[in-house]
This record gives C-alpha cells, sequence and structure tokens, in this order.
C-alpha cells in the first residue's frame, strides 16, 4: 500500500501567531486524514513571502518555491481558506494563480506533476458563501490538474451578521465534523488509488488531452 503524505495550505489573512479558524478546521482535516494512516502538515501562507505571480519562482527570495516543494512531496492538497465579501480570501487566490505555473511543468511522459494528486477544500466564515467559494477553488484545482474525490469539502458558516468564529464555536460533530471526516476518508483512499495506477501519458491510446494554459 502507498505511502500517502497531506498538505494543508492554511490561507488566513493573518500571520502567526493571530488565532485563525481555517487553521482550526485544516488541522481537523489533518487529524481525520492521520486516523488514515496519512502523515501531513499545514503551512501558513501568509506567515511566507510568497510574491505575486504565475511562473514556479518569481525569484529576489520568492516563498513560493519552498511552499511547492512540499506540495510536490505530497499526494494530498487541502485548500483551507476564509470567505471574505463571499469570496476565497486574496491569499487562497494567489495560491491558485501560482498553481497556475503547474500547467508548463510535467514528468518524463509528459504529465502534469499535479496529475495523481488529490485534493480538497475546507472552509469557514460568518455568512453564507460556502459553496461558492468551494466551487470556484475546487474547479481551478481540477484545472490545474488535481483530482477531486466525492465529497471533496467541509465548511462551517456561522449566522449571519453575528460575530461568532469556527474557534470559538468549537467542532460540530454531527455536521462539519461528519463532513470532514468524509473528506479525509474519500481522499486518502483516491489518492492511494492513484498511487497504484497513475494515469496515462498523454501518448497512450485514450489518454485524455490536457487543460490548455490561459493568458495573463
Amino acid at each position: 500500500m502507498a505511502n500517502i503524505r497531506a498538505l494543508v495550505l492554511n490561507c488566513t489573512l493573518k500571520q502567526s501567531p493571530g488565532p485563525s479558524s481555517s487553521e482550526q478546521l485544516g488541522r481537523e482535516v489533518l487529524d481525520e486524514l492521520a486516523a488514515q494512516d496519512v502523515e501531513g502538515e499545514l503551512v501558513r501562507v501568509v506567515d511566507h513571502d510568497v510574491r505575486f505571480g504565475v511562473s514556479t519562482d518569481e525569484g529576489n527570495g520568492d516563498g513560493w518555491p519552498a511552499i511547492r516543494a512540499k506540495l510536490l512531496a505530497a499526494q494530498v492538497l487541502i485548500i483551507a481558506t476564509p470567505i471574505w465579501l463571499g469570496q476565497p480570501s486574496s491569499v487562497c487566490k494567489m495560491v491558485l494563480e501560482r498553481l497556475d505555473a503547474e500547467l508548463s511543468e510535467t514528468d518524463d511522459e509528459g504529465r502534469l506533476l499535479t496529475y495523481g494528486k488529490v485534493a480538497g477544500v475546507a472552509v469557514v466564515g460568518n455568512e453564507d458563501g460556502a459553496h461558492h467559494t468551494i466551487g470556484q477553488v475546487q474547479q481551478a484545482l481540477n484545472e490545474v490538474g488535481f483530482t477531486l474525490p466525492a465529497a471533496a469539502a467541509t465548511y462551517w458558516v456561522g449566522e449571519a451578521l453575528q460575530t461568532v468564529d469556527y474557534r470559538d464555536a468549537g467542532p460540530k460533530p454531527d455536521t462539519t465534523g461528519r463532513t470532514t471526516k468524509a473528506l479525509a476518508l474519500n481522499t486518502a483512499h483516491l489518492a492511494r488509488l492513484l498511487a497504484d495506477r497513475p494515469y496515462p501519458p498523454p501518448g497512450a491510446k485514450g489518454a485524455a488531452v490536457g487543460p490548455s494554459r490561459e493568458s495573463a
């Protein structure tokens, strides 16, 4: 059985050690993945000097290459993001833009380096918008080569116009807790299947054609 490793990218706007509800939910996903014998770590992106851009390395001390190395070493990627103005956070959007560079990176057989990697999404917010945010992030991850399993998202949103955060409300075993467990179970399962049976290279009979790169 293949050894599976996970990376959670916390896309909060708050630098450490500031409290982060998306970090709490991301760590709960890691706990559930650990129950599936998946090791992993969480990186708070804003703690690193990640530059805006669409290349694998923007130079001048860019923090993305080190994060990318962790991503390439993992088989599971979880994007944890808060909702701001009904959208994924600006940090989340920057991460997705950096992942656009993977459309130009291939292995020796012509497959994207993200092919065979499985992705999921964890979202927190104090107002509605979780489904919209999940849809945006999942579409972008799939576009750059990640595979999305069934039930590949977990989320929590508080009552509109209120101020309770997820980290204060605590886990909800019968709602968010259940979807977090399903996310971990399905991502670990699919990651092991793809590790054992990778996607065929582009030249193979019946192989799908990869996505075209969007213009800047």
